[in-house]
């Protein structure tokens, strides 16, 4: 499969709902420290040998760090800023004419974005001002904010099936489960003993949930009984920074890390890693799989490069 170039440090990947061939990608100068961002969105070619077709790009005065696609309009991305703002871009208008909207509620940078896929009217943010926030279209200003955990808060995530439920994953090492008819948290997991960077949700068994930690490891979490993990992977060769259940098979999951590689997963069998990518040479931040095509799997890094391959390929091969 082809392989895209970008010109800042990548930071996230997300394909579309909507279309088969088509993704979204976060990028940052300088690796996220200081400068510009960029969001390129991407349509694959319909043959290996075609380079990956750029339809347009978005220019931000920082860098941006995850971006989510709507789930009720195909041509909306949602950004997270390194500036603490969030904004709303719509694929379908000329770049000059974007963004056409810009929150600015978090202190702090904006680590992490999720659509609710059941309600499709509303979305998540998370900070590094420890909160998260809860947002609609419709409305100038978020709906509320969730102040609970200590640390920077990395990423937050809906439930697959409850539009009311969300996870958050901390660098105060708790992942939490909250229900935004509640007034707080309604369980707080500690997962991990060091910073808990990503989470998310299974497709099929909705009460489970992983955590990727700095420790190295992945665990995946009852949440009807979660005094011990359900399973501990081990694999990683450095701090987790993304994990992503399967949208197809429910005891897959993929991995990224800063060890550099991506990882596949069976938390079901003894052997649990299926498979191991090493075709990236600086850290490896984001990492998607297709709900529309089964086994296609995009990663990111600071590389400055985009993969997209099926699992079993190799993702450098033309």
């Amino acid at each position: 499969m082809p392989i895209f170039k970008t010109p800042f440090n990548g930071y996230s990947v997300k394909f579309s709902p909507f279309y088969e061939s088509r993704l979204a990608v976060a990028t940052a100068q300088n690796f996220g420290i200081l400068g510009n961002g960029r969001i390129h969105v991407l349509d694959l070619p319909p043959t290996p040998s075609t380079p990956i077709s750029e339809l347009s790009s978005y220019d931000t005065a920082d860098g941006v760090y995850d971006l989510t696609w709507s789930e009720s309009h195909e041509s909306l991305i949602v950004a997270a800023i390194a500036d603490g703002s969030i904004k709303l871009y719509d694929v379908a208008l000329p770049p000059s004419n974007n963004p056409i909207r810009s929150f600015h509620e978090h202190t702090r940078e904006a680590h992490s974005v999720d659509y609710n896929a059941t309600r499709r009217d509303s979305f998540i943010t998370a900070s590094w001002d420890d909160t998260i926030k809860l947002w609609t279209l419709d409305r100038p200003a978020s709906v509320r904010t969730f102040k609970e955990h200590a640390y920077c808060v990395y990423q937050a995530v809906w439930h697959p099936k409850l539009s009311d439920v969300f996870a958050s994953a901390s660098g105060d090492c708790t992942l939490r489960i909250w229900d935004v008819r509640e007034p707080g948290s309604t369980m707080v997991i500690p997962a991990h003993e060091f910073e808990i960077l990503s989470c998310d949700w299974n497709k099929y068994d909705d009460c489970l949930i992983a955590t990727g930690s700095v420790d190295k490891t992945i665990k995946v979490w009852d949440v009807r009984s979660y005094r011990v993990p359900l399973a501990v992977l081990n694999g990683h060769g450095y701090a987790v920074r993304k994990v992503k259940f399967s949208p197809h098979r429910r005891n897959y999951m993929v991995s990224c890390s800063y060890d550099m590689t991506v990882c596949l997963w069976d938390f079901m069998v003894e052997d649990a890693l299926v498979g191991r990518y090493d075709h990236h040479t600086e850290f490896a931040v984001g990492v998607d799989m297709s709900v529309l095509v089964e086994g296609l799997l995009a990663s990111t890094g600071w590389d400055e490069l985009v993969y997209v391959w099926l699992q079993g390929t190799d993702p450098r091969a033309p």
